[in-house]
């Protein structure tokens, strides 16, 4: 694998590129319509964060947002927690969805391990999301009431979250890889009055039944009602050990007049759930209005999508990137689903059907990239990819060389947006650009709107020096609530614990001085040797070019003596062993690409590495097992992927303690 410097200048737009973004025409729009006039787009976002409500009321002004009854006030107040946008207007997502709709556009293309490619119109999709509407309705769903999903990434489910908020009900959706306890854990605590359920899907070629664990989780549930069933994988299920049960095809077989609950902007949308590694996951709430201007935002100026894109983003209803993807209707695309392992039967298969769906951005994780790369995959050669226009990739920093590689094996015109947020607002709020140039391990930009910084152990922004992410103002996207919090100490122990009245995000942050940023991870997983501290995807970046490793994982155990033992877990290529060679090159990458103060205590060779569904990896509970914390009260092994990779972590803790007994 070729080194690449942090900070290579990899890609510039063209001038015609920039003036056909999205963010060029608003900045016109801005000059024409409010007298404001910006040279580049540090001077668009400067505005945008010392201005909040100007700016977002020329983001409600330039989007036509449709309310019911009017705003009279931006923003109640500046203070975090407490800040409440909008807050006379009434308003309704889904109207947004379908307010431009082309009937016989395509606005969803589909596809699974279990279905072929199809491609759904405008028209299907309002149809059928009148029909389910009304079957909502008969079911007794009304404003704020509950509607869990336990579905799969596919068509129906778009259907159901947009005929729940048509009603302004509110929507939770977990994915059926869940495990039986990690799904009741979430629905448990909101108390759902309908869900709406898959019988079972297909994954890596291997099918899974859940009717058995639909059957518990209604047992669990003492407040539902109704259970509507989508048949995904099998034709005919059998649903007879479930209650009140209606199937989809008679729950969508009377289309009609789709009709709009207005709520309140600040009233919820949805329920997300924190990845829950440590105890119940956080019942996360965000609001209608909070949403629908962030992504509409988000969507338009930083992915610049439009009417003719195909946007794609690879991921499960479990993650936050489920609901961004459904967000990108508001803007007139079509978005595209695929439910399945992506690495299934090969990596190529994601690039197939790039080719095949005629994707313009491809939406993925920093891993499958870095997954490609290793594999010398050449998916430039092997497919016809002249649509695709951009590449993001989120999910944990995406290291230079994934960068370089995308220019050198998929197209070397391509704008790569490595973008970083959370479940936390639903967004990502450090972003890519248009207009912007492309550097190597480098994000673009903060976000429009969000005053985002790196502050030091003192509270003082710095440039070019590593420190805490924050939030210095307050964004529409932030959780409204946690759910069942009446005092608000959860959500305040979550973000404002550490610097009162700002928004502290957990991951470290290094601002340039060209404005970008490039994320280190998380900061409470950071390794701090002898006072200096660099995250753990610069030890990780390190290893990578150790090429008989597949994957690795370090964590930073404190030792009573005020010192800390760091060791490093690999997981090996197939037919490779960790030897002491092999330990003398990685122990050579981390001494010259970090630092000699951070080669590791000990090398392990792991059978696995622990990793939630969503593909991150689980350092801070490892550290806490290490530190001989008993497993099930640092992990909720129902969030995991690879639950029984958590024995060999708990025998090494074990063994380590008799060690040092």
């Amino acid at each position: 694998m070729s080194k690449i410097r942090e900070g290579t200048l990899l890609w510039e737009p063209s001038e015609e590129r920039k003036q056909q973004s999205n963010v060029y025409h608003f900045m016109n729009w801005l000059q024409t319509h409010k007298n404001k006039h910006f040279t580049d787009y540090h001077a668009l976002w400067q505005w945008s964060v010392e201005e909040l409500e100007d700016f977002w009321a020329s983001i409600w002004e330039y989007f036509n947002i449709q309310a019911k009854q009017p705003y009279k006030t931006v923003l109640s107040s500046h203070d975090m927690p407490g800040a409440k946008w909008f807050p006379e207007a009434t308003i309704n997502y889904a109207e947004h969805i379908f307010r431009n709709r082309n009937d016989d556009e395509p606005a969803i293309i589909h596809a699974s391990e279990l279905r072929g490619t199809e491609e759904t119109t405008w028209e299907k999709l309002y149809q059928d999301t009148s029909a389910l509407q009304q079957t909502m309705k008969n079911l007794g769903v009304t404003k704020g009431d509950r509607v869990a999903a336990y579905v799969a990434n596919t068509y129906e489910s778009i259907v159901a979250f947009l005929a729940t908020a048509s009603l302004g009900a509110i929507w939770s959706s977990a994915s059926p890889e869940f495990g039986t306890q990690s799904v009741i854990d979430r629905f448990k605590q909101i108390e759902p009055k309908v869900m709406v359920t898959v019988d079972g899907y297909r994954y890596g070629g291997k099918d899974f039944d859940r009717t058995s664990v639909v059957e518990n989780i209604q047992s669990e549930l003492s407040g539902l009602e109704s259970t509507i069933v989508i048949p995904y994988l099998n034709s005919n299920p059998d649903t007879g050990q479930l209650k009140n049960v209606t199937l989809w095809a008679d729950a969508t077989s009377k289309p009609g007049t789709l009709t709009y609950e207005y709520v309140h902007f600040n009233d919820p949308l949805w329920i997300l759930f924190s990845s829950g590694t440590t105890g119940k996951p956080k019942p996360i709430v965000q609001s209608q209005g909070g949403i629908l201007l962030e992504h509409l935002k988000a969507l338009t100026f930083h992915t610049d999508l439009g009417k003719g894109d195909r946007f794609f983003w690879f991921t499960t209803t479990g993650w936050m990137m489920w609901n961004f993807l459904v967000g990108a209707l508001l803007t007139g695309s079509t978005i595209i689903l695929y439910d399945g392992n992506p690495g299934y039967p090969d990596k190529k298969m994601l690039w197939k059907f790039a080719e095949d769906t005629k994707m313009t951005v491809f939406g993925t994780s920093a891993s499958f990239i870095t997954g490609c790369m290793k594999e010398g995959l050449e998916p430039g050669k092997a497919f016809d990819l002249r649509h695709l226009k951009s590449i993001s990739s989120t999910g944990s920093p995406l290291p230079p060389e994934g960068f370089q590689w995308c220019y050198d094996h998929v197209k070397n015109d391509l704008w790569i947006a490595s973008v970083s947020g959370g479940t936390d607002v639903c967004t990502a709020f450090i972003l890519g650009m248009p207009i912007l140039p492309v550097y190597a391990g480098e994000l673009q930009c903060r976000g429009l709107g969000a005053k985002i910084e790196s502050f030091d152990d003192n509270a003082n922004p710095q440039i070019e020096e590593v420190g805490e992410l924050v939030l210095t103002e307050p964004f529409p996207s932030m959780p409204i609530y946690f759910w069942n919090d009446p005092d608000g100490s959860r959500l305040h122990d979550s973000y404002f614990d550490v610097f009162p009245g700002i928004w502290r995000h957990g991951d470290y942050l290094k601002v340039t001085n060209r404005h970008t940023c490039v994320i280190y991870g998380r900061s409470d997983a950071t390794i701090n040797r002898g006072g200096i501290r660099i995250g753990t995807s610069e030890i990780y970046r390190a290893v990578d070019h150790v090429s008989e490793v597949s994957d690795s994982l370090i964590v930073d155990v404190p030792k009573g003596d005020g010192d800390s033992y760091t060791p490093l877990f690999v997981l090996m290529k197939d037919g490779e062993e960790l030897t002491e060679d092999v330990k003398r090159t990685i122990k050579k990458q981390i001494r010259t690409q970090c630092s000699p103060r951070h080669v590791p205590s000990g090398i392990y060779q792991a059978p696995d590495l622990p990793k939630t569904l969503n593909g991150k990896k689980l350092e801070i509970p490892i550290k806490k097992i290490l530190t001989g914390k008993p497993v099930d009260e640092v992990v909720n092994k129902g969030s995991l992927s690879n639950e029984a990779s958590l024995d060999y972590f708990v025998q090494f803790a074990k063994e380590q303690s008799k060690t040092n007994a």
